[in-house]
């Protein structure tokens, strides 16, 4: 099982560092959460750059009774963390060949360093360590075109489908929100989706798991760590040179620009 799971995480990882994509999984895909996320901490200790962060996605109904939890998380690297300001256009690398969609999520700056040995926090527990929140994007691309399709342990092998977060304007006023917010996703200026999402309550259940999925594998929030909350208007597939615009209402938009991803060279560890 061992030589299993080095293989996988040698391959995702080699294939990300070369920006080139993989005709098939490589290996059995993971049939737990247990052996996945193990996958997934070989590969981050493997990989030169450092997490800054997770982001969270639901497991979907039909994968729930053979991953038994409602959510997953995946690493956050510096690297590829991109703030910008209101008209700034991010540039996010994406697979050629691979998966890659971009999400409207909400962002969560950790406020303060989680304690090391808690794995109960509640969302309300969650909301005293919150630094600040904002409206963001995750990329999500993999070197696999069929990485989702295969399910959460395949997803959560391979960083989870992350290569990258958008962090924007800050929403002030999320602790005392009433409304749902609405949000709206444009590809190359056509609508490709619709979502409301209740802020702070979805937020903050998506940090609670976090806290305590990252606490269980010795990786506790720091302060500073990103956590990109789930997607709102849904998965929504972009290609190399396509443009998105995120719009998250009086709060602003956001704008992404996808470009292929090259070969990955340095460390920020």
């Amino acid at each position: 099982m061992s030589d299993s799971i080095d293989n996988t995480s040698r391959q995702f990882v080699q294939a990300r560092l070369a920006g080139r994509s993989l005709a098939s999984y490589p290996g059995t895909v993971p049939p737990d959460l247990l052996t996945a996320y193990r996958i997934q901490d070989v590969a981050i200790d493997a990989w030169p750059d450092a997490p800054c962060g997770w982001k969270v996605a639901r497991i979907g109904p039909q994968w729930q009774v053979q991953y038994a939890e409602e959510r997953l998380i995946g690493p956050v690297f510096a690297r590829n963390v991109h703030v910008v300001g209101t008209g700034d256009v991010a540039t996010c690398p994406i697979f050629e060949g691979g998966f890659a969609a971009v999400e409207a999520e909400i962002g969560v700056y950790v406020g303060a360093d989680a304690a090391v040995d808690k794995i109960d926090w509640t969302p309300e527990q969650a909301a005293q360590l919150v630094g600040k929140v904002c409206i963001g994007v995750e990329v999500a691309s993999s070197p696999l075109a069929t990485l989702n399709d295969l399910g959460p342990g395949a997803v959560i092998s391979d960083f989870g489908n992350n290569w990258g977060v958008i962090a924007g304007a800050e929403i002030g006023d999320w602790r005392t929100r009433t409304e749902e917010l609405a949000v709206e996703t444009f590809i190359d200026g056509q609508s490709a989706g619709r979502g409301k999402i209740a802020i702070p309550a979805t937020p903050l259940a998506a940090l609670a798991f976090a806290l305590n999925k990252a606490a269980q594998r010795k990786r506790p929030l720091r302060k500073g760590d990103y956590i990109s909350t789930g997607m709102i208007t849904g998965v929504h597939d972009i290609r190399i040179g396509q443009e998105s615009r995120l719009s998250f209402g009086e709060y602003g938009e956001i704008l992404c620009r996808a470009v292929r991803a090259e070969r990955y060279s340095g460390s920020t560890r």
